[in-house]
């Protein structure tokens, strides 16, 4: 069948848009052989249009469904609506038209008038009855509490019917918090209300709680508390043995235990009344902190034992371990028999979130670090004082650190105490872990932290003067993975870990300290200068090196890799501490303070500036080795690339490389052979490939583009001198020659032949890069060609 050929449309007919379509694809003859192709491309443009018009027409009518489903529903409830309205109007309104005026009044004035007076009403009488209860339990409690303090005044012996009234006064209370608390939700505007019943309240506690608290003290002192101490202290410094002295609380029975119990019971619950009003009142980010008070009942128990240690402790001041020995008996001895006897009672006083064990160690530590902030830590400040004044060294440093040493060993003591809990320490939120540490001390003291950081850090500086001193810590190397896998492969010198080891023991004690905030501290305090002091070793070394021989005999060499070594074995260690969630702690507790200039970005670590510090030592001395090493080469080649005729005559009989150029090969294998053999594999490939990268450049300027004139005899012999360096990268690579890319395609373009090399450059960019002339630009290529001679 023969195809017939369709006539075509006048191109007037033709719209605008198709005539300049037709113009930009059929601009000669040649483009009428595309045509086939053209029609295909449009046939497939049209089908996917056609789908998509589909796809566009399905979702306009599900949404049309959608939108009719809408609309019907509202309509109805429009109806619905409407239909009430004139259900009303019927009930409401008088058959008569003149009565509509009347009707509209009604419903538009009369009856919102009606409706708001009687809320005012309803809410004048609830608040009247508000008042009335709340004026009737006050009155209850302020009776109760005349009633108790007129007894305690007249020194009555009804002691048993005063702690009634105080239990009935505290229920009363309960209820009065009850109540408010429910007018702050439904009624907040009726603050005056509320703040006269605060006041009232407040002046009936000023007088309730004095005195619950003096009657539990007395009931504690008739039933024989404290206990007496002295079989506890006459074992001195030995804590290990538990005491034989009976705990009096444990030993109550019948109507003494009940008493005791409720006299307990009804504190707790005065310190839960109390919490709750705290809630009520304190607003803001602070309320947590606030609300968080130690229980009442065991600071009672602890207050008297702490009046009767400090008799003790004053003997001790010159022997402080016998004082933490001392409250560590007392703390562990009697824990177990507390916990058992009072936690229910906790319990039951729905005090939620405390611990009976945690309660009277904290309360305990408490005491403890109160004793030393006012007694031990203000005689040691007094003698640093005096041997800064006087010069005169004193025993005052050592003192220190020997009372820090002892305040870990107790806190890490204390923790097994805890732990006996079953509690996890891990998961005991931070202010709790402030008060079960000695070391707190130092959170209410910076001063004092700033003190002992200094001390530290001297005591470490001192300790690293005397180990790294000599050469032997340069020379032997680090043995085995000490600190962290692998370590043996960095070649690292003994000095490093002589560090790392001083900066491990540092962050030990820093994890001692119980606030993140603190230990960011203390560890800038103390481990940032300890890293700086590592550097300035370092530093000092390879300047020496430098400043002897110019880095240019294999000593000095061996003596900057080593340091090289140190520092990458260093930062490699550092990074792994960084790793871990102490570390990650601390960063963001840094990046959380506002202006803070120490961490700028959120989420990095707190030795990241320490760490950069170290890779920038490391980076720039491994860069001086290739630089030297790049130096010497290119004073051995100068001739060799100042020879202009060497290209146009015949290599040497019996030489497979150019004589002038032996010199600068043999410089770079002796240079790189100690380099190798002293530096660590990872930096050592940073100095040979900068090392190719400088050799790239220097031999390609110096020679390809020096102006020298290329005879086919001068390209073999170039070409073989460049294999011969390519070879000596060749033992740390398989392609040397791409670490030469200006060479390798400078060579590439001086062994075509003359018709290749034009037809390369007469293409331009995209003719080299077909012949794979990627890294040389037009002007480099041309130069290059310019000197190529062609044997006529």
């Amino acid at each position: 069948m023969v195809a017939t050929s369709l006539p075509l449309p006048p191109a007037s007919d033709l719209a605008a848009l198709a005539v300049s379509f037709l113009n930009e694809r059929f601009q000669s003859k040649e483009d009428l052989s595309r045509t086939a192709s053209l029609v295909s491309e449009l046939d497939t443009q049209c089908v996917d249009l056609d789908r998509q018009l589909i796809e566009l027409n399905s979702r306009l009518g599900a949404s049309l469904v959608a939108y009719s489903s809408f609309s019907d529903g509202i309509h109805g409830r429009i109806g619905a609506i409407i239909a009430k309205l004139d259900e009303l109007g019927s009930l409401t309104g008088d058959s008569d038209p003149k009565s509509d005026g009347r009707g509209k009044k009604i419903l538009g004035e009369e009856l919102p008038a009606l409706a708001k007076e009687v809320a005012r009403v309803e809410t004048v009488r609830a608040y009247a009855e508000t008042t009335l209860k709340l004026d009737s339990l006050i009155g209850d409690v302020e009776e109760a509490v005349s009633s108790t303090f007129s007894k305690t005044l007249r020194k009555q012996s009804s002691a048993q019917a005063s702690e009634e009234a105080g239990r009935q006064a505290i229920q009363t209370l309960g209820k009065i918090e009850d109540a408010v608390t429910e007018v702050t939700k439904a009624r907040p505007q009726w603050t005056h209300l509320v703040s006269a019943v605060d006041h009232r309240v407040d002046r009936a506690l000023a007088i309730l709680r004095p005195q619950a608290i003096a009657d539990h003290r007395a009931l504690l002192s008739s039933l024989g508390w404290p206990p007496p101490l002295s079989a506890l202290s006459s074992s001195g410094p030995d804590a290990s043995k538990p005491s034989s002295a009976p705990n009096p609380l444990f030993t109550m029975q019948g109507d003494l235990k009940l008493q005791y119990c409720e006299n307990f019971l009804s504190l707790c619950r005065l310190q839960k009344l109390q919490s709750r009003r705290k809630s009520r009142q304190l607003e803001g980010e602070y309320r947590e902190i606030a609300l968080r008070q130690p229980l009442w009942a065991i600071e009672e128990l602890v207050n008297p034992i702490s009046l009767a240690s400090e008799r003790h402790f004053s003997k001790w001041t010159d022997r402080p371990e016998f004082i933490f020995a001392l409250v560590y008996k007392i703390t562990r001895d009697y824990v177990d028999s507390l916990v058992e006897l009072l936690q229910p009672l906790v319990d039951e006083a729905n005090l939620v979130g405390y611990s009976c064990r945690e309660e009277w160690i904290g309360s305990m530590i408490s005491s403890l670090c109160t004793y030393l902030a006012k007694e031990i830590f203000p005689i040691y400040v007094s003698q640093l004082e005096e041997e800064s004044i006087s010069g005169v060294k004193s025993q005052a440093r050592t003192l220190w650190l020997h009372l820090v040493d002892l305040m870990m060993s107790f806190d890490k003591r204390i923790k097994s105490l805890v732990a006996n809990s079953g509690i996890s320490f891990s998961l005991i939120e931070e202010r709790n872990l402030q008060k079960l540490s000695s070391l707190s001390v130092f959170c209410d003291r910076p001063d004092w932290l700033e003190l002992w950081a200094g001390i530290e850090l001297n005591d470490t500086l001192d300790k690293l003067k005397t180990e790294t001193e000599g050469e032997r810590i340069w020379t032997k190397k680090v043995q085995g993975a000490v600190l962290m896998s692998g370590s043996e492969d960095y070649r690292s010198p003994a000095i490093s870990d002589c560090y790392l080891r001083s900066l491990s023991s540092v962050i030990d004690r820093c994890r001692s300290l119980p606030l993140v905030s603190f230990r960011s501290k203390f560890l800038r305090l103390v481990g940032a200068p300890t890293i700086q002091k590592f550097l300035d070793c370092l530093l000092l070394r390879c300047q020496e090196a430098e400043g002897l021989t110019a880095l240019t005999d294999g000593a000095a060499l061996i003596k900057v890799a080593n340091c090289v070594n140190a520092s990458r074995y260093f930062e490699s260690v550092l990074k792994e501490w960084c790793e871990d969630i102490f570390f990650i702690e601390m960063g963001s507790e840094q990046s959380d303070e506002p202006g803070g200039s120490f961490l700028e970005e959120p989420g990095r670590g707190i030795l990241d500036q320490e760490i950069k510090k170290v890779e920038e030592f490391r980076t720039g001395w491994t860069e001086k080795i290739s630089v030297v090493v790049l130096r010497g080469f290119d004073a051995l080649a100068r001739d060799y690339m100042k020879n202009r005729r060497q290209w146009q005559e015949k290599g040497e009989e019996g030489w497979s490389v150019s004589k002038s150029f032996v010199g600068a090969l043999d410089h770079l294998q002796v240079k790189m052979s100690i380099i190798q053999e002293s530096l660590n594999r990872i930096d050592f490939v940073c100095v040979w490939r900068n090392l190719a990268d400088g050799m790239d450049r220097t031999l390609f300027v110096g020679v390809l583009l020096g102006n020298m004139k290329f005879h086919n005899s001068g390209v073999k012999r170039f070409s073989h001198d460049m294999e011969v360096l390519f070879g000596v990268f060749g033992s740390w690579c398989l392609r040397p020659e791409g670490f030469f890319p200006k060479i390798s395609e400078g060579l590439k373009l001086l062994r075509m032949d003359e018709k290749q090399l034009k037809d390369s450059l007469a293409g331009g960019r995209e003719a080299l890069k077909e012949h794979g002339i990627r890294q040389l630009s037009v002007a480099e290529a041309e130069k290059i060609a310019k000197n190529r001679v062609f044997a006529s």
